[in-house]
């Protein structure tokens, strides 16, 4: 069975709603998973080659960057060959801010320009996943598990 990794970064508990809900939904679906945040669990970036899919999860504050608590993950990825291997990128964020959900941009395109392979949706949600939101995060796994499913 596939094996599957969720890292995220969540200040207010809204992107771990969303990493909650793909776990989930990944799940009930018999695919192996392991979730990690970033603020509390041990990442190294090599361990990224040890999974099919990996989904990463970012909140986005006023600034738009990457969370402090997952900088140092984002500036070592290139120590690690991601040629041809699958990613998905989602995350929160508030309109109010000038740009809208910029840190799940920023670490798509680094996925991409580091030779990853993605998931071609990079699913933004404002503040507090509902009800409509959480089928969003379902949609967006299965979508991964698609990719996953056909060998992208």
């Amino acid at each position: 069975m596939d094996k599957v990794l969720i890292l995220y970064a969540s200040s207010t508990g809204n992107t771990e709603m969303m990493a909650e809900a793909i776990v989930s939904y990944l799940k009930n679906r018999s695919y192996t998973v392991v979730s990690k945040s970033f603020e509390f669990d041990t990442i190294d970036v090599k361990e990224l080659l040890d999974y099919d899919l990996v989904l990463i999860g970012t909140h986005s504050g006023d600034d738009g960057q990457i969370p402090f608590e997952a900088e140092h993950f984002y500036d070592e990825l290139e120590d690690v060959d991601l040629s041809g291997r699958l990613f998905g990128v989602f995350g929160s964020g508030e309109s109010f801010y000038d740009i809208f959900c910029e840190s799940v941009e920023i670490m798509g395109d680094r996925l991409a320009q580091l030779g990853a392979s993605l998931v071609p949706t990079r699913l933004k949600v404002e503040l507090e996943p509902d009800k409509k939101d959480i089928e969003r995060c379902e949609h967006f796994a299965e979508q991964s598990c698609s990719l996953l499913s056909i060998g992208i």
